[in-house]
Formats: structure tokens, C-alpha cells, sequence
């Protein structure tokens, strides 16, 4: 696929992702951001940024891709430069043409290699190594994934993420206590999280817990259980908690990171798994309280004592300066600008 216009770069979304109902939805107020991950900020400072879908992964389409990739396609001079915000659409990158450079963030590989080896992925290996420059959003994932990729392979540039604080807005303290976990990815700690939650109830009968998960596992009297919820939802949901409480397992992308910092965006105190790189999203704030993995105990321990915080409002507010002091999509569409243009 070749991309044409006199554009500064041109961010590629995966094939599924309906880019037209996504701004319909931003300009409903039911979204954040534009784009997917506020990209659509890199506007403010790359010259002419245009969104575009990666094509179909089909069969055929992978035989062409294994063909290019035994000569890699040309840097184009006065083209735009390709974006991806992942491994996966990465690997779609480093063989679509008609670009003059090829950028990626990395997500999940450093964690995967870590736990199965470098042998399966040998493939998004040499593809990443294609590219012109990666980033990572945890400061502990530099060097595993510099190390994986092997001498002569793309800068990795740590990139601290942000959210859509527009979006997310700062709202008033609620009236009832409510805790509310939200995160299904492949690193959260569904046990840990309910018998944190069991022992919360045992302790404060009166507080309400919503847990918006995909978990199997049976939830403790008085913890409802929601598979899913759109950002319409979730901005109230935010809005009517007390406290966000989240519980992952040992993890380097710093898994829990967005739903922790929507929460305080919202204007809402953290209680978070302390995983490599989490300091750098929550550490320095009155905001935020981290626990040890695993740890139910201190999880639930941790969640009462904001609960019974006479200063939860102040709490609040500095969850909320937290967040704008540079943990927005502003902030990272220009670390990621920064990235492109460093080359």
C-alpha cells in the first residue's frame, strides 16, 4: 500500500479500527480524544498529520509482506513518516511503502519475551529492527528491549503516556462511598483484586465496589461484576467512585497505567500495584498509594484508609494537578514529535 500527499507523517491504525466512527464519537462527547491515544495531537507539531488504516492482514497479504521484507522499502524522501502505536501494527509498518522513515511504540514484547523467550518472536524482531525508531512507555522496558533487538537496531526512546484530561474531567467528590476497579488486559490480578475487595466490604458494609472485568472467578457478596463499559460510562463511573483500586500481576509495560491516570483526572485517588516504571506515572503524589504485588491485604488496607481520609477532597484536586502537570495526550503527542524528529 503506498501512501501519497505532501503530508509531515500519516499515523496507521489497525485494518478494524473505524477511524470515522471513532471522531463522530469524540465529537459526541462520548470519546476522548480524535484518535485513537490522542495522536491526532501531533498536529500542534508536525506539519500536515493525516490518520490512515494498515491493510487487511490476509493470507495473501502476509505472503507479500514476507517477500518485502527481504529488501525493505526505501526511505522516501519529501514523504511523510509512518506511526503506529504498537508492535503489531509495527510489523505492518516496516513494509509499507512510500514513507521516508517508519516509527512504532512496543507494548506488550518486552513482557512476552520475557516470560517464553526470544525464539517466538523472531519475526517482530527483524521487523522492529526495519523501523527508524521505537518507543516504550516504561523506563524498565529500555534495556530488554534494546538487548532483544541486538546491536544495529533502532533507538528505544521511553515515553511517558498520557490521557485525555478534556475527557476525562475533573468532577466533584461524590456523596456515597463507591471503589471501583476497571482493566481486563493480560496483566491485571482479577484474585488479588476481589479478595482485596471481600475484605473492604467485611470492614465497610456501606461501600458500594464496582469491578469491570472479564474474569471467571466468582466475586465477593456486595462487589458487582461488569464485562464491559463504553467511555461514556466509564467517565461516570470515574466520576462516582471514591477511590480507584487496581491489582496486577509482575509486569515491565506498566499494565494498570491509563485507567489509573483517567481516574485522577477525574479527580480521584489511587490505590495501584507497584510494578517496574510505576513511580515514574504515581510516585510524588498524595494522590496515589502503591502495594506490593499480590498483596491483597495492603490493597484493602490501603483503599480504607482513603475511604476514611477526612481530606479526600484535597486528595482529589492533586490527583487532578497530577495529571495535567504532564501526564496528558498533549504532553504525549509531543514526546512522541519528539521522538520522530530526533532522527
Amino acid at each position: 500500500m503506498a501512501v501519497g500527499g505532501d503530508t509531515g507523517a500519516v499515523v496507521f491504525y489497525p485494518a478494524g479500527r473505524d477511524l470515522l466512527a471513532w471522531s463522530e464519537r469524540h465529537a459526541a462527547g462520548s470519546a476522548p480524544d480524535r484518535w485513537p491515544y490522542g495522536l491526532d495531537r501531533l498536529d500542534a507539531h508536525l506539519p500536515r498529520v493525516a490518520a490512515q488504516n494498515l491493510p487487511d492482514p490476509s493470507a495473501a497479504a502476509r505472503a507479500l509482506r514476507r517477500i518485502a521484507s527481504i529488501v525493505p522499502p526505501p526511505r522516501r524522501r519529501g514523504r511523510p513518516a509512518g506511526v503506529t502505536w504498537d508492535e503489531n501494527a509495527g510489523m505492518l509498518l516496516a513494509t509499507t511503502p512510500g514513507l521516508r522513515a517508519r516509527y512504532s511504540g512496543v507494548v506488550w514484547l518486552t513482557d512476552s519475551v520475557m516470560r517464553r523467550g526470544g525464539a517466538p518472536f523472531q519475526g517482530m524482531r527483524r521487523a522492529l529492527r526495519r523501523l527508524d525508531g521505537l518507543w516504550v512507555l516504561s523506563d524498565a522496558q529500555v534495556a530488554p528491549l534494546t538487548a532483544f533487538l541486538g546491536d544495529g537496531a533502532p533507538p528505544v526512546h521511553y515515553v511517558r503516556f498520557g490521557v485525555d484530561s478534556e475527557f476525562f474531567r475533573h468532577a466533584p467528590s461524590p456523596t456515597r462511598p463507591l471503589v471501583v476497579s476497571v482493566g481486563g488486559d493480560r496483566d491485571r490480578d482479577p484474585k488479588t483484586l476481589l479478595r482485596a475487595m471481600a475484605t473492604v466490604r467485611a470492614a465497610r458494609p456501606d461501600v458500594e465496589i464496582v469491578v469491570q472485568s472479564t474474569t471467571d472467578l466468582d466475586p465477593p457478596d456486595g462487589v458487582i461484576v461488569v464485562p464491559y463499559l463504553t467511555h461514556a460510562e466509564l467517565r461516570d463511573l470515574y466520576a462516582s467512585a471514591s477511590v480507584v483500586a487496581i491489582a496486577t500481576r509482575p509486569n515491565l509495560h506498566v499494565s494498570g497505567m491509563t485507567v489509573g491516570l483517567e481516574a485522577m483526572a477525574t479527580g480521584r485517588p489511587l490505590v495501584i500495584t507497584r510494578t517496574p516504571g510505576m513511580d515514574d506515572y504515581f510516585g510524588g503524589t498524595t494522590a496515589a498509594r502503591m502495594v506490593d504485588v499480590g498483596d491483597a491485604d495492603a490493597l484493602a488496607r490501603e483503599t480504607l484508609a482513603v475511604l476514611d481520609d477526612p481530606a479526600s477532597e484535597a486528595l482529589g484536586d492533586a490527583a487532578r494537578a497530577h495529571v495535567e502537570a504532564g501526564y496528558t495526550t498533549t504532553h504525549l503527542a509531543g514526546r512522541i514529535a519528539e521522538v520522530i524528529s530526533a532522527r
